[in-house]
């Protein structure tokens, strides 16, 4: 019986995956914190159409007053929000390239091994096929 294919660097290639999967685990939780920025900044968009709704019907000085201390918070959350959203940014992408990085070295590894399996393959062919020919000349038998 032949011999079962090993693809010798099997344990660095299990590695390589694992890095991979942890990788996408880091990207997504980036993606996550992105989105959720995302989220906030149309909450305080909507919050500023309202307010911007309201406020026109307002005759009170201390409503009117009351209504820009809330429009100066909203733009002070929004910026801030966008600061946070900026770095976010340079998080996500920093994760990204490490996850390209990873994936090129992986890919490399498994295409290796997929050369390594189809030459073991093409040599176990050869030699039943040799065999099989030995058989059939009766070079086999002795």
């Amino acid at each position: 019986m032949a011999k079962k294919f090993k693809f010798e660097l099997q344990d660095i290639l299990d590695f390589r995956n694992l890095e991979k999967e942890e990788a996408e685990g880091e990207l997504a939780k980036a993606l996550a914190v992105e989105t959720q920025i995302n989220d906030n900044l149309k909450i305080i968009a909507a919050q500023f159409v309202n307010l911007k709704n309201t406020a026109a019907s307002f005759t009170d000085f201390e409503d009117i007053a009351a209504t820009e201390n809330r429009k100066r918070l909203l733009e002070y959350q929004k910026d801030e929000l966008l600061k946070q959203l900026a770095e976010a940014n340079i998080v996500t992408e920093e994760k990204r390239a490490v996850l390209a990085e990873i994936m090129k070295k992986t890919t490399a590894l498994e295409k290796l091994k997929e050369k390594q399996q189809a030459a073991y393959n093409e040599k176990l062919n050869k030699e039943e096929n040799d065999m099989i020919d030995d058989l059939a000349t009766g070079r086999y038998l002795k």
